[in-house]
């Protein structure tokens, strides 16, 4: 009886990698997400430690995952290109980084007043309650991570797929760049975040547009 061929390691690594990277691709594991921990993802595979771990470490090197210390693993980017672009927005000035977020930011906030649905207003208004709630408090980490989900939200209701997946290259290099200012500052800017919310969800486009300018003015400093 012929059994055919044993599979080898390297495919089985690479099958492993794909099913992963289905999982983010499918969205059933979302940008900020933390992924399950090893002994998991050994469950849901099927397979050893060392292939779930060279698996994964094959979509943090081509930036979709993130290790963070302490922490897990985290859902970065929804593509090859995506993750790329994390990459080469990694080592950009902060200055610069934050010029191109705050024309992304204010576009998006436009688009968002014009196109949000009633459930992209409710997840507005629980991404913000989230954020204030978490604000003021000590845990840095669940700030910025409250904070980067606020704004994701907002380019998320602006309906434009490309947009979302351009920012979502940005989000590892923005969350960077929040968690310096707000252990720098401690300030969290809680009204002029509001405000943008508010405007987006009562779709008033130039409210909206003068919130997130106000907003970027502030962090500029």
């Amino acid at each position: 009886m012929n059994l055919g061929k044993p599979v080898r390691r390297t495919n089985l690594i690479e099958q492993v990698t794909e099913q992963l990277r289905s999982e983010i691709c499918s969205g059933r594991w979302k940008v900020g997400d933390r992924i399950p921990t090893e002994p998991q993802l050994c469950e849901f595979t099927g397979t050893g430690r060392n292939t779930v771990r060279e698996a994964v470490q094959a979509l943090v090197h081509t930036g979709m995952l993130e290790r963070r210390q302490g922490s897990g693993t985290y859902v970065v980017a929804t593509s090859d290109v995506s993750g790329t672009l994390g990459k080469y927005f990694a080592t950009a000035r902060e200055r610069d980084l934050l010029e191109l977020r705050q024309t992304l930011d204010v576009t998006a906030a436009v688009l968002a007043a014009q196109r949000r649905t009633p459930d992209d207003a409710a997840r507005l208004e629980r991404l913000l309650a989230d954020r204030n709630r978490v604000f003021g408090g000590s845990d840095t980490a669940a700030a910025v991570d409250a904070d980067v989900a606020l704004h994701r939200g907002i380019v998320e209701a602006s309906h434009n797929a490309v947009y979302l997946e351009f920012y979502d290259s940005l989000l590892p290099s923005i969350r960077r760049t929040i968690d310096r200012h707000v252990r720098a500052t401690g300030l969290g800017f809680e009204p002029e975040h509001s405000a943008l919310v508010t405007a987006v969800i009562d779709g008033d486009e130039d409210a909206a547009m003068r919130a997130a300018q106000v907003l970027f003015a502030e962090l500029a400093g």
